[in-house]
C-alpha cells in the first residue's frame, strides 16, 4: 500500500494542509480529494515513488476510472489529481509538470439559456409578499437580496447583523470557501432589510443572523428555508416554482444585456473562475 511508505504520509498531510489553507477548500471537498488521490497513488504510483511518476500512469488512471463510472465522477477524479500534481511540482516531489496528462472529461451539457427569470417575474414575486405582515416583510427582504445583489441562498441565510455597514452603505458577504467580500448596499435592498429588522424580526432571537423563523424556537434560516421562501412566492404569484439560484442567474443576465463587462459581472457575482462568468454570454 502506497500510504505505508515512510515518506508518503507526510506528503499527503502537506497536500491536505495545502487544500485547506492555500486553496481554501471546504473540509468535505478536501476529504473527497484526499480519497481520490490516495486511490491513485495506491494503484498507479511507480515502485520508486513520486519521483518516477510519468504521464503514462496519470492517463492510465483516468482511463481506468472511466470504466463503469459516470463522467461527472471521472471529472472529479481528474480535478483532484490535477490539484495534487500541481502541488507535487511546486514542492519538488515531481520534476515535470504532469497536469497536462489529466484528460479533459467532457459530458453532454444542457443549454445554459435561458437560466434566469424575467424582470416582470421578479416584480411579481416581490408583489406577492404582503409587507403588512411579519412573514411578508421577511420574505420581501430575502427575495430583494437574492434578486438585486445576486446572493446565494446560503449567503442570505448566513447574513449577520454586524455584516451590514449602514454608515458606509456596504454589506459583507460570507461566500463559498470562507471568502468574505463587501458589496454596495443599494437603497432598495437597505430599505427592505431595515423594514424587516425594525418591524418584523423577533426581539427574542438568540443569534446574530439577520433572518430567523417567525415562530419559536427562533432558529436562523437555512439554505433550504430560503429556497422555500422563493417557491412559496412563486405559487402566490401564479408562477411555475423555481429556486433561489434562478434569481442570481437573472442578475447576471441583466448585466450582460446592459453590456456590463464579464470581468465586472464576475466581481459582482464573486466567481472564482472566469469560465463560470462566461456562461452568461
Amino acid at each position: 500500500d502506497y500510504a505505508d511508505r515512510p515518506d508518503d504520509p507526510a506528503v499527503l498531510a502537506r497536500f491536505e494542509r495545502y487544500l485547506l489553507s492555500e486553496r481554501r477548500l471546504q473540509a468535505g471537498t478536501t476529504a473527497a480529494h484526499m480519497v481520490r488521490v490516495r486511490r491513485f497513488l495506491n494503484g498507479y504510483a511507480p515502485p520508486g515513488g513520486l519521483a518516477e511518476l510519468t504521464a503514462a500512469e496519470v492517463t492510465r488512471a483516468l482511463l481506468d476510472e472511466g470504466r463503469g463510472r459516470a463522467p461527472v465522477s471521472v471529472k472529479k477524479f481528474g480535478y483532484a489529481l490535477r490539484a495534487f500534481l500541481r502541488f507535487a511540482l511546486v514542492t519538488g516531489e515531481v520534476q515535470h509538470d504532469l497536469t497536462g496528462a489529466t484528460l479533459v472529461i467532457r459530458s453532454p451539457q444542457p443549454s445554459l439559456l435561458p437560466v434566469g427569470v424575467s424582470p416582470a417575474q421578479i416584480e411579481a414575486l416581490l408583489g406577492a409578499c404582503d409587507r403588512h405582515t411579519v412573514l411578508g416583510r421577511r420574505e420581501f427582504a430575502v427575495i430583494v437580496l437574492l434578486a438585486r445583489l445576486g446572493l446565494r441562498a446560503g449567503e442570505v441565510a448566513g447574513l449577520r447583523m454586524e455584516d451590514i455597514d449602514w454608515h458606509h452603505g456596504e454589506v459583507l458577504i460570507r461566500g463559498k470557501g470562507a471568502r468574505q467580500e463587501c458589496l454596495p448596499l443599494p437603497v432598495e435592498v437597505g430599505e427592505a432589510v431595515a423594514d424587516y429588522l425594525m418591524h418584523a424580526r423577533p426581539t427574542d432571537a438568540g443569534h446574530r443572523e439577520v433572518f430567523c423563523a417567525v415562530r419559536a424556537p427562533r432558529r436562523r434560516l437555512t439554505s433550504p428555508a430560503v429556497w422555500a421562501i422563493v417557491n412559496r412566492a412563486c405559487v402566490r404569484a401564479g408562477l411555475e416554482p423555481f429556486g433561489a439560484h434562478r434569481l442570481r442567474h437573472s442578475l447576471g443576465e441583466s448585466m450582460v444585456a446592459a453590456e456590463v463587462s464579464l470581468a465586472v459581472i464576475g466581481q459582482v457575482l464573486r466567481h472564482d473562475d472566469s469560465v463560470t462568468t462566461a456562461n452568461y454570454a
